[in-house]
């Protein structure tokens, strides 16, 4: 599947422009891809690319003017450029490790392959190229337009690694299920049941949020349904 045709803001190809200056393969990653194949506004745009996601955005930001500035995080080799209405980050591709008592991965660097393993869902996991040889080109090696088609959520990886590593994960798996209105794959909804005491590791800050994010949602009561029946909700509120 070629997404040239969506990709109709000038940015993608200015990016793509650069990162092939670089040497970089560079890709627009995660949410605003499967938004843009369920046709939903996105402002927030992830790019990853094989080598320095800081040097990538600071050259990019170069290229558009003396006014526009990079925010970077260097602990998390991420930057951050804000261009009009539209928020971009950026990172190197990367793959993770974590310790059993912390949410928090041993990062290295990686493929895209890598980077795509380590996403949460099959949905949050699919990529456009945007250097000119391959411009607008998916790379969804886990089915996730199949899934968006079913409206499943599933994870890339084994459920029951995917949610003990980032306990987070089975807060989202039920924040978007609401917000988007999918069924939880059933493996996966099994998997997410069995760790909810892993939850204990994550701040009742991030729960909170993923929390208020379901209340907002179009039919919270669904995302409280999961929450109950899972077994997750007894372990927060």
């Amino acid at each position: 599947m070629n997404l040239s045709d969506s990709l109709n803001h000038p940015i993608f190809k200015q990016i793509g422009q650069v990162a092939d200056e670089l040497g970089f393969p560079a890709f627009v990653v995660g949410g605003y891809v499967r938004d843009l194949l369920l046709k939903r506004a996105s402002k927030d745009i992830d790019f990853v690319c094989v080598g320095s996601g800081i040097l990538l955005a600071e050259k990019v930001a170069s290229r558009l003017g003396p006014s526009v500035r990079v925010n970077v995080f260097r602990n998390f080799g991420t930057a951050q450029i804000q261009l009009d209405e539209l928020g971009l980050e950026f990172v190197g591709a990367r793959k993770e490790s974590y310790r059993r008592d912390s949410r928090k991965p041993i990062v290295e660097d990686g493929t895209l392959e890598d980077d795509q393993k380590r996403r949460d869902f099959t949905i949050n996991a699919m990529a456009i190229a945007l250097n000119a040889d391959r411009f607008g080109e998916l790379v969804d090696p886990f089915g996730g337009v199949e899934h968006l088609r079913k409206k499943i959520l599933k994870t890339p990886l084994d459920p029951e690694i995917t949610f003990s590593d980032d306990p987070l994960r089975m807060m989202r798996a039920i924040r978007f299920a609401s917000q988007l209105n999918f069924d939880i794959e059933a493996d996966t909804f099994r998997a997410l049941s069995t760790q909810t005491e892993r939850l204990r590791i994550v701040s009742m800050e991030r729960i909170t949020d993923e929390l208020n994010k379901i209340v907002a949602s179009a039919v919270p009561s669904y995302g409280f349904k999961l929450l109950f029946h899972s077994g997750l909700l007894k372990q927060f509120f």
